[in-house]
């Protein structure tokens, strides 16, 4: 597709992508854009102008706080969307062009929350990373526990403090035990990211109903970066026997863009086989995977960043469609907004371990860094920032990124 705008060929934000995001502009207040190129768009005066007319939408569900409504909608709509703007970005003589104000330099906005997520699972799906961590605390012939590869193990999270990128965090505070002395109360010394990406509920289902791997894309509106920050120190002391709790819940950091499954069609691939063979509820058929490059930059306090770490969604034991069918499959509903993480995305080698945990080795290695610094974990005033993007045969859709600073305790 070639357009009339200007768009970098490395950007992200290619005709290809056109993904759905919260923006506000001066005092404009909240409403719904999409990004191209270098450009925020807003959609509520794109509606204004005309141009979902023949979809029936009206322009009021352009200028929400969230996404929500747009995306109950359905997938007719919300796609058709995304197709009339990649049109009218090709149609030398569209109106779209005069429309300049429109079109406002993405610096100059300010993202937020996408999407209401009323409630937030993370998944525990990558087979490199949960070898890699059964390794270091069990040992090499029991890396996976018994259930492992026979369901996608997951937890209910805390959907109330999932933060877009830019909004800095506090070093959390808990309870730790240490080795050689009684449990203490104090700022986590063993900070991580994790290397996750999450993707969106867009259809509400009823308590009783199950989605198949078959019908579960259908239920998926899209998908954002994920960094599940972990206190690794206070989840080693409190996560038995119920699991991850006050470790996990102190925040969870998202890219403000959803890149939307039809605009990621092409980045299919098939994943991994699985042994032993699943139950048939999890079986599927064709590929379910996305080929997804993932990179993990730490900037530390001298502005120096340093690449720490390169993986791919690809490398994903359990996909998205699986763990849709599993998380419903006791007839748990899901509703439109509600956020499900895949878990640390590491892949097989050592550059593409998806969090400090594995890159240091529990502590045991050191990383180094631009500048001559060194880590283990995380200090303060670090920033993490999470990057992804899907490309081929000259289509490149990409989520941006999503940035955190570390700040002191509080």
């Amino acid at each position: 597709m070639k357009t009339w705008l200007d768009i970098d060929k490395d950007s992200d934000f290619s005709i290809y992508n056109i993904p759905f995001g919260i923006f506000s502009h001066g005092d404009s207040g909240l409403r719904l854009g999409t990004r191209v190129g270098d450009h925020v768009v807003d959609l509520h005066a794109l509606a204004a102008a005309g141009l979902f007319d023949k979809l029936g939408i009206g322009k009021e569900v352009f200028s929400n706080s969230s996404l929500n409504n747009f995306i109950a909608l359905g997938k007719s709509k919300t796609n058709g969307v995304r197709t009339a703007i990649q049109a009218a970005l090709q149609d030398e003589s569209s109106d779209l062009k005069n429309l300049t104000t429109a079109f406002i330099k993405a610096s100059d906005v300010q993202m937020h929350m996408p999407v209401e997520v009323k409630d937030y699972t993370d998944f525990y799906s990558s087979i490199d990373h949960a070898t890699n961590v059964g390794m270091m605390f069990r040992d090499k012939d029991n890396a996976l526990l018994p259930n492992w590869k026979h369901l996608p193990v997951g937890y209910h999270g805390r959907a109330s403090s999932i933060i877009p990128s830019g909004t800095n965090i506090h070093r959390p505070k808990g309870q730790m035990k240490p080795t050689d002395s009684d449990p203490v109360y104090g700022p986590c010394r063993l900070l991580d990211f994790e290397l996750e990406m999450a993707f969106v509920v867009g259809k509400q289902t009823k308590i009783g109903q199950s989605i198949s791997t078959a019908d579960a894309m259908d239920h998926i509106f899209g998908m954002v970066l994920f960094n599940d920050w972990s206190a690794r120190d206070i989840q080693k002391w409190e996560y038995i026997p119920l699991g991850p709790f006050l470790a996990k819940s102190f925040a969870s950091s998202i890219s403000p863009w959803v890149v939307t499954m039809e605009a990621l069609e092409f980045a299919k691939v098939q994943g991994q086989k699985q042994e032993p063979a699943v139950l048939p509820y999890l079986q599927y058929e064709g590929p379910h995977n996305f080929d997804i490059k993932l990179d993990v930059g730490l900037t530390s306090q001298d502005g120096q960043e340093t690449i720490i770490c390169g993986s791919n969604f690809k490398y994903m034991y359990w996909n998205m469609s699986q763990q849709l069918a599993h998380h419903t499959s006791n007839g748990c509903n899901v509703n439109i907004g509600d956020m499900m993480a895949s878990g640390t995305i590491s892949g097989p080698e050592a550059g593409m371990f998806g969090c400090m945990l594995e890159l240091s080795w529990a502590g045991s290695k050191t990383i180094q860094l631009k500048g001559g610094e060194e880590r283990k974990f995380i200090a303060d005033y670090d920033t993490i920032t999470m990057y992804g993007h899907a490309e081929k045969d000259g289509k490149r859709v990409g989520f941006g990124e999503v940035r955190t600073q570390v700040l002191p305790a509080l």
